[in-house]
């Protein structure tokens, strides 16, 4: 379900999701694909690890990547589940062929 909320999503950021939802800054970001395939890898991404384990994951390697790179932004990008979605959003047949817990190899 996509819902956009501009008060949800933090500043800096165009959507958030959070199964089962994606939260978007903004309306008119329903017609982004990019974005949207973006948002559904990470859906798939938090149903692999049952959604609280992912959540958790995600904030540990965050913050140990904070601590490497000393920059948020740099640290963001560099999260395992971003990197994937990343180097995948733009290709809209990729969540058809990607493998269980294709992130790994994001590590």
């Amino acid at each position: 379900m996509i819902y956009s909320s501009k008060y949800f999503v933090p500043n800096g950021y165009s959507a958030l999701t959070i199964f089962p939802f994606v939260f978007l800054k903004h309306k008119f970001l329903k017609g982004d694909k990019i974005l949207i395939n973006h948002e559904h890898i990470h859906l798939k991404q938090q149903l692999e690890l049952l959604i609280l384990p992912f959540f958790v994951w995600y904030g540990l390697e965050f913050l140990f990547r904070l601590a490497a790179y000393k920059k948020w932004n740099l640290a963001y990008k560099n999260i395992s589940f971003e990197r994937e979605a990343y180097q995948n959003d733009s290709n809209l047949k990729y969540l058809n062929s990607r493998s269980f817990w294709s992130f790994v190899k994001y590590i």
